[in-house]
């Protein structure tokens, strides 16, 4: 099954203001609508069977209307190729009875953003909550930006020692392990058997360190990420395996890993 690990949707209602956001937090120009309709339809014409749709509360308030939003896009969309993961924030005080929920719906993951949270993967009320949740819900996480380690809420240090301390944890490490930080990446991350994805990498990343990561991961745990709506499944399946000199046999393989993890047939 070709999957696509990271994309995001949101309700129409919100789309454009949603892609405005993104476009001004990361000083760029989103090439999608960013609704669920037209990620279907880009989707399909790459190829993609699956696309797996992220969002993160940005504050405790959220959580619930969030998670519902998750929930009715699995129902509404999920028979089309849609599967969206629930999200959480360590402000929200009911975690236990969110977790319930999302496990009743048959939510199978979660999101959390800590850039656009607002906290820190240090923070110590992460560790309960990654404990319930660990065996039953696979993680999506942003990890990096340009700071310096110590001053990033996500780095690949941080992200590495919550791997260690939960070795049960199925987590995928976003954008390579390290969002415009790949040379930390490369040290805390790349070469273990730990999933990253592919999104929101290759338009910034020099082409011989995509290579070089490329080639010191373990294959198996490289998965397909287009960050839909930034950029568009198939040209990013273009400029993915053109600037890592991919056979068409990798980019699929990078592009089915993700069902084994989720459990899809």
């Amino acid at each position: 099954m070709i999957i696509d690990i990271h994309t995001h949707a949101f309700h129409p209602k919100i789309a454009e203001r949603a892609v405005a956001h993104l476009n001004a937090a990361y000083s760029l120009t989103c090439a999608c609508a960013g609704t669920a309709e037209d990620l279907l339809r880009r989707a399909g014409h790459a190829g993609i069977e699956k696309a797996v749709v992220l969002c993160a509360a940005t504050e405790a308030a959220q959580v619930i209307p969030a998670n519902k939003y998750a929930i009715g896009l699995n129902r509404d969309y999920g028979q089309q190729g849609l599967l969206a993961f629930g999200t959480w924030h360590p402000d929200f005080p009911d975690w236990e009875g969110q977790l319930d929920r999302l496990r009743a719906a048959g939510i199978k993951g979660l999101k959390l953003h800590p850039d656009f949270q607002g906290f820190w993967l240090n923070d110590r009320r992460l560790l309960p909550f990654f404990e319930a949740a660990q065996d039953d819900f696979v993680f999506v996480v942003h990890v990096g930006d340009a700071r310096p380690p110590r001053e990033n809420p996500s780095c690949p240090y941080k992200m590495m020692e919550i791997i260690r301390q939960f070795p049960r944890l199925r987590v995928v490490c976003a954008h390579f392990g390290g969002y415009r930080m790949w040379e930390h990446s490369l040290k805390a991350l790349i070469g273990k058997p730990v999933w990253i994805d592919t999104s929101s990498t290759s338009p910034f990343v020099p082409p011989e360190m995509l290579r070089l990561m490329l080639r010191r991961h373990p294959q198996e745990y490289i998965l397909f990420g287009s960050d839909y709506p930034l950029y568009d499944p198939a040209k990013e399946q273009e400029r993915l395996q053109s600037m890592g000199r991919l056979s068409d046999t990798t980019l699929e393989l990078y592009q089915s890993n993700a069902a084994k993890l989720l459990e899809l047939g």
